[in-house]
């Protein structure tokens, strides 16, 4: 399957973001616009875009007449709630090392709920999976993901289901990913869940409800994902409106 190429705009954002990480920048300040054209090949469009983005992630910020810097508070946000992340990349970007285990596969058919959120019929087959992830091999995250069968069109095998599952379906089931719909919704951990994560019950946890859609706008898949926040920590910077 093609798969979209990043912008130059997103590359070079890309690109900026990583040597802001890596401290490659003096002082914290980011070169002029026409510096950075020059340097990375680029119209003065393109990295001003590029900082633009920057600048929404709180990752710089402007002064007037002065230039841009690094915005080190903002570095603090090790991952987006607005972006899609695989929770491997999250794990990283907190400063551990990720893994994963499948914990179990399987297809069941679609209760009620599933199907009203899925446009389907009651009953249609779900491909389910279950997955762990990791970090310095201490338990996480907790993955229930729910996909119609129906979308995927070609052979897999369990293994190949280790990927986030959005690119699954990219890969398995010709869909291309848009976006989610998620909900953020407060949980105490069951017994056991608490076995699952190593920890007492009714331990306080996070999960997302998210419904997954494809660039027709069409939902392709349902996943809830419970988060140990003692390890994970979501951060947002808020602006005041216009």
């Amino acid at each position: 399957m093609l798969k979209r190429a990043p912008s130059l705009t997103e590359q070079t954002k890309s690109h900026l973001k990583d040597r802001i990480l890596n401290d490659e920048f003096d002082n914290g300040r980011i070169p002029s616009e026409t510096d950075l054209a020059n340097e990375l090949g680029v119209s003065r469009t393109t990295v001003r875009d590029a900082l633009s983005r920057l600048e929404n992630e709180g990752v710089v910020y402007r002064k007037q007449g002065a230039g841009t810097f690094i915005n080190e508070a903002g570095l603090q946000i090790k991952s987006r709630l607005d972006e899609i992340w695989s929770y491997e990349e999250m794990i990283a970007a907190h400063g551990h090392a990720p893994s994963t285990q499948i914990l179990d596969v399987g297809k069941q058919p679609a209760s009620a709920e599933i199907a009203t959120e899925l446009n389907l019929r009651i009953d249609e087959e779900l491909l389910v999976v279950r997955k762990l992830f990791l970090a310095d091999n201490q338990p996480v995250i907790l993955a229930h993901n729910y996909v119609p069968t129906k979308y995927i069109t070609l052979a897999y095998q369990p293994e190949d289901l280790g990927i986030p599952i959005y690119e699954f379906l990219g890969e398995y089931g010709r869909q291309l990913f848009s976006y989610y719909l998620a909900e953020i919704v407060p949980s105490l951990a069951s017994n056991e869940l608490a076995q699952t994560f190593q920890i007492a019950p009714q331990t306080p946890l996070i999960a997302l409800h998210e419904i997954g859609y494809n660039d027709d706008n069409n939902p392709i898949l349902k996943s809830t994902s419970c988060f140990r926040d003692d390890l994970l920590r979501f951060r947002l910077i808020r602006r005041q409106s216009a």
